[in-house]
């Protein structure tokens, strides 16, 4: 199976397992720190991992991008969107969109965008070194 293909499915699964570890973060931790920090960390990942599934070939940028589509929902959240697009009574609209604008979210996001940089730098210097070995299979 081509490389390629093997990465789009590696994933695709990573997006489906982090989405579904997010609903049950958002369903069932109740505490001060997994949900409101950890699941905003999290968040960042599967939206990176969805965008992998379509461009497969390491974009060296994508966390960045990935850092500014969080911002720009939180900027969302703080115009009141969800009121604005009249979706405040859709529980699933005000947690998906989310409702309360707050810094501490963007630190989160920043630090889950950070860590998908430093995933992407290794990658890189593995792959670099795996093809100068003549691993590049």
């Amino acid at each position: 199976m081509d490389r390629r293909i093997k990465n789009r499915i590696g994933y695709g699964i990573a997006t489906i397992v982090l989405l579904l570890i997010e609903v049950l973060i958002a369903l069932y931790v109740h505490d001060d720190i997994i949900r409101p920090y950890g699941g905003d960390v999290l968040v960042v990942i599967p939206v990176y991992t969805f965008i992998r599934v379509f461009f497969p070939d390491k974009p060296v940028l994508l966390p960045l991008y990935v850092f500014l589509f969080a911002v720009l929902v939180e900027f969302l959240q703080y115009i009141h969107i969800v009121d604005i697009l009249g979706l405040s009574d859709s529980t699933f609209w005000s947690t998906v969109i989310g409702v309360g604008f707050d810094w501490k979210d963007i630190g989160c996001y920043a630090i889950g965008c950070i860590v998908l940089g430093i995933y992407e730098w290794i990658s890189r210097k593995v792959t670099v070194l795996g093809k100068s070995e003549g691993n590049d299979r």
